[in-house]
């Protein structure tokens, strides 16, 4: 089932049950899924892939947002944006972890034939070519960086 498919089932089965706070963050993802498909327009629709790229960058926004409230002593928003953060973590792949992200890694190094820090284009553009739905970009950078010694 793609993703677009899972957002409606998601979606009824929240409003069946009266989760209104699933509900609401079902909502504002498919509003957001039409602006990204909206703005792709005149081609065609987001793919799956630019549909966990939207939601990475969601869920990223309200990361933020939960720091900030944290700062600002406003828990209760904090805990409404982590609430929101786990319904649209639900839809994306499970993260690598530590180990396998190293291991990619190093298969990229190999695989490029990268030596210097000014390969590190070409390592960066095969994890994401081969993992980009599974691999935390932010970090793999700075690991790659620290492989090819700069």
């Amino acid at each position: 089932m793609d993703l677009r498919a899972r957002f409606t089932d998601e979606l009824k089965t929240a409003m069946r049950a009266g989760e209104a706070a699933r509900v609401s963050t079902l909502r504002m993802i498919t509003a957001k899924l039409k602006d990204t498909d909206i703005a792709a327009r005149p081609g065609p629709p987001v793919d799956d892939a630019g549909i966990v790229a939207m939601l990475r960058g969601m869920a990223k926004s309200r990361a933020e947002s939960v720091a900030m409230y944290r700062q600002g002593g406003r828990e209760e928003l904090a805990a409404k944006e982590e609430a929101e953060i786990a319904v649209i973590e639900a839809f994306l792949p499970q993260q690598m972890d530590d180990a396998a992200m190293a291991a990619a890694v190093d298969a990229a190094l190999a695989e490029t034939g990268a030596t210097s820090i000014k390969d590190m284009g070409k390592v960066m553009a095969a994890l994401r070519g081969k993992h980009a739905a599974t691999l935390d970009m932010a970090k793999a950078g700075p690991l790659v960086k620290a492989r090819l010694g700069g």
